[in-house]
């Protein structure tokens, strides 16, 4: 056992640090949270050493467990690369995929090489809006498939959870500007569901807010925090070094990551191997 590295424990590893929870991750590996304990556990054997801390809340990787995620990323995907040659790269066709514009360069780098590797004669085409616009694409069949942000309590039937994501408050480091009455924010152009959730805390706890920004772009409302002009709520895994989480706010529910399609996509080859490398992959 010392001298292998078997597949299936590191699958459990980063499906664990990529849902940042052993309970979500043993729901996508259709597995016992015991049983995936018991992955990491003979993992850690292998390694020789604690690979995750965990708490109550989520699990952040030892530096042990930094050196076998960078190192072991490349293996997973090689070997399902040689599953994908074995089984034959005679699919074709294309996969009209939305993504919100915050997770778009993450799936570019992160989840495309994997699949385009694999299945190099499926070509996506990616298309990004705000998720509640993307859903309304896949309802009336513009989009096959999408990766949307739902808050926890609106799971659409069907729909593939891909991770948990905590939003949170953040400022800018320099100043603190979360006192300033009325508050200055920095918003996606609506509709957008985090938006929408601003919106409802600030109005349930009397807050007064001012839009500064107003934007499609993630990068706009990001470079807009980190000036020190307003503060905005985004994904925990997103917070930037030059921005900082900010105490006593309105308290925001955790979202879902999902990946959705349209009802003719149902079925195809080729969205079930895009939402396998998705669920194999992403992470924030």
């Amino acid at each position: 056992m010392t001298g292998l590295l078997p597949i299936d424990l590191l699958r459990t590893f980063h499906t664990v640090v990529r849902t940042g929870k052993f309970s979500t991750a043993a729901e996508k590996l259709h597995k016992s949270p015991a049983a995936v304990s018991v992955h990491i556990q003979r993992l850690e054997a292998v390694a020789g050493g604690q690979l995750l801390h965990r708490d109550n809340q989520s699990v952040t990787l030892t530096m042990l467990g930094k050196r076998l995620w960078g190192s072991s990323a490349e293996l997973l995907r090689l070997h399902d690369r040689i599953l994908a040659d074995l089984h034959g790269t005679h699919l074709a066709g294309r996969i009209r995929l939305g993504v919100p514009d915050e997770y778009a360069a993450q799936i570019i780098r992160e989840v495309l090489p994997a699949f385009t590797a694999a299945w190099p004669n499926v070509v996506l085409e990616m298309k990004m809006g705000p998720s509640n616009l993307l859903t309304e694409w896949i309802q009336r069949g513009e989009l096959d498939t999408a990766v949307v942000v739902r808050p926890q309590e609106d799971l659409p039937p069907d729909a593939l959870l891909l991770m948990t994501t905590t939003p949170v408050w953040v400022g800018p480091l320099s100043a603190d500007i979360a006192l300033s009455d009325p508050l200055p924010l920095a918003v996606y152009t609506a509709p957008c569901v985090y938006r929408k959730a601003i919106n409802h805390s600030l109005r349930e706890a009397g807050r007064r807010s001012r839009i500064v920004l107003e934007s499609h772009s993630s990068q706009a409302v990001k470079e807009c925090v980190e000036a020190g002009l307003a503060v905005s709520l985004i994904d925990r895994g997103k917070v930037s070094g030059l921005m900082r989480i900010l105490e006593g706010m309105p308290v925001i529910a955790d979202h879902d990551i999902l990946f959705i399609r349209s009802a003719a996509s149902q079925g195809d080859k080729a969205t079930e191997l895009l939402a396998q490398t998705l669920q194999q992959t992403f992470r924030l």
